[in-house]
């Protein structure tokens, strides 16, 4: 059984995406979803390993439990930021879960031999995306047992 402490703390979400839509369309997933968490938002691959590295303006940034994951994003790609995390002692337990519209098996590959730990296409309506992002929740947030925080 989990702990009172443990379930008392919100989950930490990073999402690392850099279309306004998506990141609208996620938070109102989250929302009907009604999950208690706590929700950064960062536009690009090198915003996700400065914030995930507590650099500069993220120093004091939170801990990830779990790092939605765009593949086309900017001036790093999802993939090079997967690599980063997965490498990293310090950062690869956290879950990540590949959220993007590419459906090339390639993608998928490279994804799953990169050990991101799921790999979503991104639905395009609200209904269905808020139906993913439900599922997110009902099996990483609520099922899964993320590692503590060190």
């Amino acid at each position: 059984l989990m702990t009172t402490e443990m379930q008392a703390r919100p989950v930490e979400l990073l999402l690392v995406e850099d279309s306004p839509g998506d990141v609208r369309l996620t938070i109102e997933a989250l929302k009907e979803g009604r999950v208690i968490n706590n929700l950064t938002v960062v536009h690009d691959g090198e915003e996700a390993i400065a914030l995930l590295r507590r650099q500069g303006q993220y120093a004091n940034a939170a801990r990830p439990d779990l790092i939605l994951l765009d593949l086309n994003l900017p001036r790093m790609g999802g993939l090079e930021v997967l690599a980063e995390i997965k490498v990293d002692p310090e950062l690869q337990q956290i879950p990540v879960v590949v959220l993007t519209t590419s459906q090339s098996e390639q993608d998928v590959l490279h994804t799953y031999e990169l050990h991101a730990n799921c790999y979503i296409v991104k639905p395009v309506d609200l209904d269905q995306f808020i139906s993913v992002v439900q599922s997110i929740k009902s099996f990483w947030l609520a099922v899964v047992v993320l590692p503590p925080h060190g």
